[in-house]
C-alpha cells in the first residue's frame, strides 16, 4: 500500500508541536484516527513503523514527538543521541540500564568524549519518566488539533501508547472524554480512583509475564475500573518481556506481539467505527 507521510508542526496556545502523520495515500479525508504515543526513546524508527502500519490498516495514524520543543528537539535528545544511548545498553546486562552505580561504572570505561555526551542524554531522556504530567499537556494538545485537521475532522480519535507511552495513554483516557479508546502496551497505570471515575472510553493493555514491575500493577488497575463500571480488558503473555512488541529490541516476542497486533487491532476497528 502507498502511503503519504509526513512531518508537520501545529501551534497551540502560542506552543508549537511536532508530529509525525500516515495515511494511505488514495484515502479520501477525513479518517478515523489512531494517536501512537512513543516509548521513552522518542519518535524513533519503531514507533514511525508502527504509525505506519496503523495507516495500512486505513487509519490517519499520528505520533507526536513529546521531546521537541517548539517542534525541534534539544541537542542532548536528538535521534542520533538515543540512538547512542541504545547502542550503549545493548553492551550491558538489562538489569544494568535502570542501575545508576552499573551505568557510571561502564560509562566510564567509555571515551571522555562520548562518556560525557552519554552522561547528559541520560540525565535528560530518563527525566522523562517523572515527567509524565508534563508530557501529558503536550500530549492533550494533539485532539484539538485533529479535530479541526482536513484528514480527520469530525472523526473520532483513539490512542495507543508503549512503556511510557502506555502510561500516557491512560492517562490521556483520564483527561480527554471524547477519546474513543485506549491501549497500553506494558506501561504503567499511573492514574488515581478519581483519575480512573474520569474515564469514559473502553482500555486495553497487554503486557509480559516476565515484566512483574509493571504486570504486577494491572489487578489493582482492573479492580478500579470495575468498581467504577469502566470497560477494562487486558492481556498477560506467557513468556514475554517488556517491550515484546519492539522488533528492534532484545525483549521482542513474535508469539506475543502476532496476537497482541490482531487484538489491537480488532480492538481500534470496534471503537472507531
Amino acid at each position: 500500500m502507498s502511503l503519504k507521510t509526513e512531518w508537520i508542526t501545529f501551534s497551540q496556545n502560542g506552543t508549537t508541536h511536532r508530529l509525525y502523520t500516515a495515511r494511505p495515500e488514495r484515502a479520501k479525508a477525513p479518517l478515523p484516527v489512531i494517536l501512537v504515543i512513543q516509548e521513552l526513546w522518542g519518535t524513533d524508527a519503531h514507533i514511525l513503523d508502527l504509525t505506519e502500519r496503523f495507516a495500512k490498516a486505513g487509519y490517519l495514524a499520528v505520533a507526536p514527538d513529546l521531546y521537541a520543543v517548539e517542534g525541534k528537539r534539544p541537542e542532548s535528545l536528538t535521534e542520533e543521541r538515543i540512538e547512542q544511548i541504545k547502542t550503549f545498553l545493548d553492551t550491558l546486562a538489562p538489569p544494568s540500564w535502570h542501575d545508576p552505580v552499573a551505568r557510571e561504572a561502564a560509562l566510564e570505561k567509555q571515551p571522555e568524549e562520548l562518556r560525557e555526551m552519554l552522561r547528559a542524554t541520560f540525565t535528560d531522556l530518563f527525566a522523562y519518566l517523572n515527567k509524565l504530567p508534563e508530557l501529558l499537556e503536550s500530549l492533550k494538545a494533539v485532539p484539538g488539533f485533529l479535530a479541526d485537521y482536513e484528514w480527520s475532522k469530525g472523526e473520532k480519535v483513539a490512542s495507543i501508547g508503549f512503556c511510557m507511552g502506555g502510561a500516557l495513554s491512560i492517562m490521556l483516557a483520564a483527561a480527554e472524554p471524547k477519546l474513543a479508546g485506549a491501549v497500553n502496551y506494558y506501561g504503567r497505570m499511573p492514574v488515581t480512583q478519581e483519575q480512573v471515575e474520569a474515564i469514559q472510553c473502553p482500555i486495553q493493555g497487554f503486557f509480559g509475564e516476565l515484566d512483574p514491575k509493571i504486570t504486577s500493577l494491572v489487578p489493582a488497575f482492573e479492580d478500579a475500573m470495575k468498581q467504577a463500571n469502566k470497560i477494562f480488558t487486558y492481556k498477560v503473555y506467557e513468556g514475554a518481556h517488556h517491550g515484546f512488541l519492539n522488533d528492534t529490541r532484545g525483549g521482542y516476542h513474535a508469539d506475543a506481539s502476532r496476537d497482541s497486533w490482531k487484538e489491537t487491532i480488532n480492538f481500534f476497528h470496534k471503537v472507531l467505527q
